[in-house]
């Protein structure tokens, strides 16, 4: 006889707004997830699979959410009719949820220790001791290095990996039969994407807990899952085992999403012919070093190495990808050379020794050394409209253009990023992600730079998004000539666009050469290493 699902969700449709202003999300979505089972949940954002999950805690604002149908049965157990007490009673003891950013899913102001014995406090009624010992053992059971000492460390204290290891120890704290992960390891190095990964497969089998996963990365799913959902614009349009789905797909948007990795696109013929050329940036070991101050008197006790003795060639029309887990200097590198960081060491750009000049003297090259960054939602003002946004790097470094002109500018700048005229009067809070980091690119492509300092400017990108910006980036670097310097820790992206790669590791170059030839054939055991991390989540 078949074991009954441990969560069984029927017909499920979700809309949000107020009565007569209503916007169906999530539309006639079923599935079931059997006790033990790993499911994975996939779709870009926007795709109703959050709206999903949340929908089984009943974590949506209430007033603002109507279940207009269906069911979730947890346990044999309707759900959507629990009141609101009984919900507490089942979130954290049965279904407990793991959220994509731990920096702001824990709270601040308290220990992380404090913030893990609560759940103990609540469900078990355990006393205080008892608790905080369960919890020392739990935060050494997820990796936490000196777990009685980390206890009452506040979050800002701990890593991006130590954060979501303490997460995933909250959630475990009261073994319950369902875990949702929603997006686990998007911010994460791909180092400790593995770690997080290899952690929860491990605990889900010692703990024999179900795993709902919720992410855009088909790598992980190829994994870590047993079985697959692939969710559209609110609807389930593909489901079944994770072999069968992702090596034979039935349906055309399971196809695009697998068709969307990135390949490599760079030739040797290319490499060959910039090797030609004079180099247009020049670092001659360029270093950053931050003073460590401490005391009430902020003396200096100590010094950090952020970017330590680094040699670096940039030819016209050339990308150089550098690369490295989080503290490895990579983009204090990136800032340094372009003059945004004090640092010291030689900085040639475009001949002109730039590291002994004033910021007068810098302004007028500040046209040609330009930036993206990763979160164009930050680096975009709320309060401008697209129209201000691009014209106003014209208006400072091309004063003398006339209204005219300078509007013409700014619709061909955005014409060549893939928008249009009807964007120009609108917000950045109207946009999706993608359109954000094209109206961001569109700044920078319309004073026609010679550089471009690209800071992660993909990772906050569903993967078909981030294929079609790299595209763009590709495109628009043939048109115009520029050089890239393409900070990121994402090997694929780096492999698809990068002509040289640079491997950094605690603010020096532990490797670098050609992408091809760094990829086949890495010769630093770091370079193995992040090599190895992102072919285990390489879909082969």
């Amino acid at each position: 006889m078949e074991e009954p699902p441990l969560l069984e969700i029927q017909n499920l449709s979700v809309a949000f707004g107020r009565s007569g202003d209503r916007t169906s999300v999530v539309e006639g979505v079923s599935f079931t997830i059997q006790p033990g089972e790993k499911l994975a949940l996939v779709g870009e954002s926007g795709s109703g699979k959050s709206v999903t999950a949340l929908s089984i805690l009943k974590l949506h604002d209430t007033t603002q959410t109507e279940y207009a149908s269906g069911a979730i049965r947890f346990n044999g157990e309707e759900l959507l009719q629990k009141s609101e007490r009984e919900m507490r009673g089942i979130r954290g003891r049965e279904i407990a949820m793991i959220f994509q950013e731990p920096m702001t899913a824990l709270n601040p102001v308290y220990p992380i220790g404090k913030q893990l014995m609560e759940p103990l406090l609540l469900h078990e009624a355990l006393d205080p001791r008892t608790a905080r010992e369960r919890v020392i053992g739990l935060l050494h059971k997820v990796g936490i290095q000196e777990p009685e000492k980390r206890i009452d460390a506040f979050p800002h204290m701990l890593s991006g990996g130590q954060r979501q290891r303490v997460m995933i120890a909250m959630a475990l704290a009261c073994r319950p039969k369902l875990l949702i992960a929603d997006e686990p390891t998007t911010a994460l190095d791909v180092t400790i994407q593995k770690q997080i990964l290899e952690l929860l497969d491990e605990l889900q089998r010692e703990f024999g807990m179900a795993v709902l996963m919720i992410t855009h990365d088909l790598n992980m799913v190829r994994h870590f899952a047993d079985s697959i959902c692939v969710m559209e614009r609110g609807k389930l349009v593909e489901q079944g085992r994770v072999s069968a789905v992702l090596e034979s797909p039935q349906h055309p948007y399971t196809r695009k999403l697998l068709a969307s990795e990135p390949e490599p696109l760079v030739s040797n013929e290319e490499l060959a012919a910039f090797e030609q050329q004079a180099p247009l940036l020049v670092g001659n070991n360029v270093q950053c070093i931050f003073p460590i101050k401490s005391g009430f008197f902020r003396r200096t006790v100590g010094e950090v190495r952020a970017v330590d003795g680094v040699d670096i060639q940039l030819r016209p029309g050339e990308t150089l990808g550098i690369v490295g887990e989080s503290g490895s200097g990579k983009t204090t590198l990136g800032m340094t050379l372009l003059q945004l960081q004090n640092g010291d060491g030689a900085i040639n750009f475009n001949g002109e020794r730039i590291d002994a000049m004033s910021e007068r003297d810098l302004r007028p090259l500040r046209k040609d050394m330009q930036v993206v960054f990763q979160d164009p939602f930050s680096s975009l003002s709320p309060r401008m409209t697209v129209e201000q946004i691009v014209g106003e790097g014209l208006a400072l470094h091309f004063p003398y253009l006339g209204a005219g002109q300078r509007r013409e500018r700014i619709l061909h700048g955005l014409e060549e990023v893939g928008l249009d005229e009807n964007m120009l009067h609108r917000y950045p809070h109207e946009f999706s992600g993608g359109q954000r980091q094209r109206i961001a690119i569109a700044r920078v492509v319309v004073l026609e730079p010679k550089l471009v300092l690209l800071d992660e400017p993909t990772s906050a990108l569903d993967i078909s998004v981030q294929k079609q910006v790299l595209a763009l980036l590709r495109d628009l670097q043939k048109r115009h000539g520029m050089s890239y310097l393409f900070i990121t820790h994402d090997l694929k992206v780096i492999r698809s666009v990068a002509h040289r790669v640079l491997v950094m590791k605690q603010g020096r170059v532990v490797e670098q050469g050609a992408t091809d030839k760094l990829f086949t054939n890495p010769e630093h055991p770091y370079t193995e290493t992040l090599l190895q991390a992102s072919l285990f989540r390489e879909i082969s």
